[in-house]
């Protein structure tokens, strides 16, 4: 009878959950984000909506692949989460096809959102036919990450503002040793906008033409910063298996690689790695012979669902989340930089290191931003390009070879997004 009753309750409990009865309340509002570090910031923000307005929400912490297919799930016909994070690699998918409500009005009405303080390429990218379907909340660029004990033992002077690209590379060179226990730097096919883009762009190449319509990845200035690139791979990191299975993150706060550029994203978890935080500090990214100095930047957008139970919350959460005083709130707390202009100096304060050198980017006098490179199918190409450029990566195929190939590959992908 026991067993029974007990394969009774599992059965109600689970249709329960399947139906969505016995879930929350129609009135409270379900978030969604793929970030832990940025957790505890946020809820102490959706804390504070919520004695403000009274509405309650849940915040859901989903990691990176599990969050798109949940979504992929929910725009199938599940159920969504009310408002989520939304971002350049998938956006035009879910714009073009009804997943996202449309916050033109919202964005037009609003006495708390002013759309002129957001960058404006993070603001298009969440446009589409001149529709708004999400408020940017950040906007992240590319640093130096360097070992600081490991420029000391091998007596070389801290990266600057002087630093070229041949400068980082030389040293490079004499931070690698020849046991294979330290390398200079590390970087995987995958670390675009934390790695390679920087170095193409700032050399004067290109990923994709301004219009979307064709490759630039055999540009001839393209090439020869791969070729750079290649070089590094081959003379100063480790080798390309263990990049692959450890990440280069973990390399740095494993004391296995001296330096790597990475994004102000990573800011959060690096704080609390306590390797990185007795050993590392940050500088800004380096710069062309030409001194052309260039940070690859992208944001994310507050999306809200088009079916979401409860759309005057939902709105009223993703303006709340918009407005200048939470986009303030969002850098003093340390979650990140804002994409609201000039309400992120205090983010700077928000851990022990130099972040005034992600910052420093956003001045047009100190380098160029350019946005990381998308187009209407982003994942399509870009998936193409990592796998492809593991050849290379791998010594199988030469990189000139290599770019012709993917640009050849890209610009089928291409043609069918027209």
């Amino acid at each position: 009878m026991k067993k029974i009753l007990s394969f009774i309750l599992i059965f109600v409990i689970t249709m329960l959950s399947i139906t969505g009865c016995g879930s929350k309340s129609s009135d409270n509002l379900t978030i969604a984000i793929w970030d832990q570090g940025q957790e505890p910031g946020l809820k102490q923000i959706l804390d504070e909506f919520t004695k403000e307005t009274g509405i309650k929400t849940e915040l859901q912490v989903i990691t990176w692949d599990s969050y798109w297919t949940l979504l992929e799930a929910g725009a199938s016909g599940g159920d969504m989460p009310d408002v989520f994070w939304m971002h350049s690699n998938q956006a035009t998918k879910y714009m073009k096809n009804g997943i996202l409500f449309d916050l033109t009005t919202l964005a037009d009405e609003s006495s708390i959102l002013n759309l002129d303080k957001f960058n404006e390429d993070i603001l298009d990218m969440y446009t589409y036919d001149g529709k708004i379907y999400a408020i940017p909340k950040d906007i992240d660029t590319i640093a130096l990450w360097y070992n600081k004990t490991m420029f000391d033992e091998a007596n070389i002077p801290y990266p600057d503002e002087t630093w070229t690209w041949e400068t980082f590379y030389d040293a490079a060179k004499k931070l690698t040793k020849e046991d294979g226990s330290q390398y200079g730097l590390a970087m995987n096919p995958t670390n675009d906008q934390d790695g390679y883009y920087n170095v193409i762009y700032s050399m004067g190449g290109s990923v994709i033409s301004d219009d979307k319509s064709k490759s630039e990845f055999n540009n001839e200035n393209t090439i020869k910063a791969m070729n750079f690139v290649d070089e590094m791979v081959k003379t100063v990191m480790p080798p390309v298996n263990v990049m692959a299975e450890t990440g280069t993150d973990t390399l740095l706060s494993s004391g296995k690689i001296a330096m790597l550029t990475q994004g102000s994203w990573m800011v959060a978890p690096f704080k609390e790695n306590e390797y990185i935080v007795q050993n590392c500090d940050v500088a800004i990214i380096p710069k062309n012979s030409d001194g052309k100095r260039v940070s690859l930047f992208n944001g994310l957008g507050w999306a809200v669902s088009a079916n979401t139970k409860n759309p005057e919350g939902a709105l009223k959460l993703a303006e709340w989340l918009g407005s200048e005083d939470m986009q303030r709130k969002q850098a003093d707390l340390g979650i990140t930089m804002s994409a609201y202009e000039g309400v992120s100096d205090n983010w700077v304060n928000s851990a022990p290191f130099n972040l005034q050198a992600y910052l420093d980017v956003l001045d047009e006098n100190n380098a160029e931003l350019v946005i990381r490179p998308f187009s209407k199918d982003t994942l399509a190409w870009m998936n193409m390009m990592q796998q492809q450029l593991k050849e290379s990566w791998s010594g199988n195929i030469s990189m000139e070879e290599n770019c012709n190939i993917i640009a050849e590959k890209m610009n089928e992908m291409l043609k069918n997004e027209q």
